[in-house]
């Protein structure tokens, strides 16, 4: 069979159901319209904006910590050399000064031994500068490492507030979607497989509205207000002759307030 006589085919081909079956189609389209909206709401979950800007937040702080921190090790180094080089200096000048205390040696020796300890004098004081120094930076990068950890104490708390809620949000959401989809499997089998089988694919094709009911000669799919020649098509139609919108083609159910 050609493309053109498939086309004829398919034109003459009409599904029929029992009005009481198209009119369950519309109960399934409200589950599964409900479904949509409770998946697309649980996606978008205004939870979920607020977790993921506290989560951001939370790694940037956590890497301004770990720099603090590492500049706070740094500086430590500094702070037990700098104290070691002091203390290697105070101690060379405390036996230079216990010698001199003695006065055991030759005059020159014990003249050699003064002047060192005075080198020795001037270098502790110089040492002692960049200690102090040293020891300043360094409280300086531990009040910042101790307000950067309080800090991130303070968003822990507020990520697991926020992961709370959005887990009761989510739960909220779950409960409802199992009570609106429990009816779902006995209203298929009431609508029948070939007109779910038809539905399911116009779903897929216009994203998630597959039927509609036709009120006051206004499609419930498209919003479009059918004409004269298309009012009186569908009027001729039979009961159980399943209808499509000639505009968005969804499914066009006729109720009683169709305007027929």
């Amino acid at each position: 069979m050609d493309l053109r006589r498939r086309c004829r085919a398919a034109r003459r081909y009409v599904l029929k159901a029992d009005p009481s079956r198209q009119w369950r189609l519309l109960d399934l389209q409200a589950i599964d319209t409900r479904l949509d909206q409770i998946a697309h709401a649980t996606k978008n979950l205004p939870q979920r904006a607020q977790l993921a800007e506290l989560e951001k937040r939370a790694a940037a702080l956590d890497s301004d910590l770990v720099r603090a921190q590492t500049a706070l090790g740094d500086v430590q180094r500094e702070v037990s050399k700098a104290d070691t080089d002091v203390q290697l200096v105070r101690d060379r000048a405390a036996r230079n000064r216990a010698r001199l205390d003695a006065g055991t040696g030759t005059a020159k020796d014990l003249q050699a031994l003064q002047h060192e300890l005075d080198s020795l004098n001037r270098r502790q004081a110089e040492l002692e500068d960049v200690e102090i120094e040293v020891m300043e930076r360094a409280e300086g990068v531990e009040a910042e490492v101790t307000r950067l950890e309080a800090e991130r104490a303070a968003l822990a708390t507020e990520l697991e507030a926020a992961t709370a809620a959005k887990d009761d949000a989510l739960k909220d959401f779950e409960a409802e979607a199992a009570k609106v989809a429990a009816p779902r499997a006995d209203t298929v089998a009431g609508v029948g497989a070939d007109l779910v089988a038809l539905y399911e694919k116009i779903r897929t094709q216009t994203g998630g509205l597959a039927a509609a009911a036709l009120r006051q000669r206004r499609c419930g799919g498209c919003q479009l207000e059918l004409n004269n020649v298309e009012m009186n098509r569908i009027k001729a139609a039979p009961d159980d002759e399943v209808l499509r919108c000639e505009e968005c083609r969804r499914i066009l159910v006729r109720t009683s307030e169709s305007g027929l």
